[in-house]
């Protein structure tokens, strides 16, 4: 049985406000899937954009190199190109170039199929005091729950 993959981008939620979200895939080559299902991946420091032709690529996502692959191993911060319907796309595309928004990877992972997916998210940047303010609501509801759990 085949152990769920689950890579996630902790920092996303607390340095961007998330708008919409979106499934895509992943255009892998050779041994790129072979490192995700090992685990050897990370989004932590990716985005997305679009190139001249319209199509969407996640950039600075980091796969290791496979440990049993030869002369055909890939390249650990390659560019890879992200599977979304047309439609998708273009509302994509308009919001980024409209609203100055930006296109952030939250979660990768391998579905029923086997095949490697990527939860993306239509974002807006936080401010300091946006990311204070997430800090202190974590805070109290740590404490919240902290009585509530001293008095049951």
């Amino acid at each position: 049985m085949q152990k769920t993959i689950n890579i996630k981008n902790k920092k996303a939620r607390f340095q961007y406000e998330i708008l919409d979200k979106y499934t895509a895939g992943i255009v892998l080559t050779g041994t790129e899937i072979k490192s995700i299902r090992s685990s050897k991946a990370s989004i932590a420091e990716s985005f997305c954009e679009f190139n001249e032709q319209g199509e969407l690529f996640v950039v600075n996502m980091t796969i290791q190199e496979y440990a049993f692959g030869n002369y055909y191993n890939h390249k650990p911060k390659a560019v890879r190109k992200l599977l979304l319907n047309k439609r998708e796309l273009k509302k994509l595309n308009k919001e980024v170039q409209n609203s100055g928004l930006t296109i952030i990877p939250l979660r990768l992972f391998i579905n029923d199929k086997g095949y490697a997916k990527l939860d993306i998210a239509l974002a807006k940047g936080k401010k300091l005091f946006d990311k204070r303010e997430t800090i202190k609501d974590r805070d109290n509801k740590r404490d919240l729950d902290r009585i509530k759990k001293a008095y049951k």
